[in-house]
């Protein structure tokens, strides 16, 4: 059941530019604490969501240019929204529970933690604080980041697909895989990421077979407010 609703998924996302990858809600749930935990049955099946860089050109544009009087918020965000949201048509006979990366609990959590579903579902390795054994920072609080294999930190996490209705108790857990195998890199990793995240070079950790246009950089170094002049849009707020 598992290949023939990913086989689908691949078909509908992936020529816009997006990955899909499973997991069971309980390998996600194993290892969080309670209260964000996702409340389906462990078996549950669910997908990750990646955009890749060529998500801009192939999904964005495309509908701002057909969607641009409809554009009321982040542009991103509603592009995600649209597509995953018509994710749920071609299961008609399935349930279908979208959560998106954007979306808060009225505790202000996050509906889900992102990066931890991308490390449970193999698709990119979350290197975090516990995987630096020489730990340089003292008191400093260290965020963690998820690598890709192919595009390193050229990617985003965009979302959560979730079948309530079908539940895979023999699906096998693919690890992702470790690219910033060594402490030397795993330590440069979390320092660019934490202290000089905004020019980047985190991304290019390892080499990387793809990465962001330059068109679409500068697009995401645009403060929000101004990026809708960006795609052509004017007269509009975000």
């Amino acid at each position: 059941m598992e290949e023939r609703v990913a086989e689908r998924l691949h078909g509908a996302l992936g020529p816009l530019g997006f990955e899909v990858h499973a997991f069971k809600v309980g390998w996600y749930n194993a290892v969080l604490q309670p209260a964000f935990h996702l409340s389906y049955p462990d078996d549950t099946l669910a997908f990750v969501v990646l955009s890749t860089p060529s998500m801009f050109d192939k999904a964005l544009k495309p509908f701002v240019n057909k969607e641009r009087l409809k554009i009321i918020r982040d542009p991103v965000d509603q592009c995600v929204s649209h597509h995953l949201s018509s994710v749920k048509e071609i299961f008609p006979d399935q349930k279908v529970d979208v959560i998106f990366d954007y979306e808060i609990l009225p505790s202000r959590r996050p509906k889900f933690l992102a990066q931890t579903a991308a490390h449970v579902a193999g698709a990119a390795y979350y290197y975090q604080r516990k995987d630096v054994k020489l730990d340089p920072w003292g008191e400093k609080k260290i965020f963690g980041v998820c690598i890709h294999p192919k595009y390193g930190g050229w990617f985003a996490i965009r979302g959560l697909l979730l079948f309530p209705d079908v539940q895979v108790p023999f699906l096998e857990q693919s690890a992702p895989v470790d690219c910033v195998s060594t402490e030397e890199k795993r330590t440069e990793l979390l320092e660019l990421f934490n202290f000089h995240w905004q020019d980047g070079r985190y991304r290019d950790i390892i080499e990387v077979k793809e990465r962001y246009s330059e068109e679409q950089k500068t697009y995401f170094s645009t403060p929000p407010a101004e990026r809708l002049r960006l795609l052509g849009l004017t007269g509009f707020t975000e």
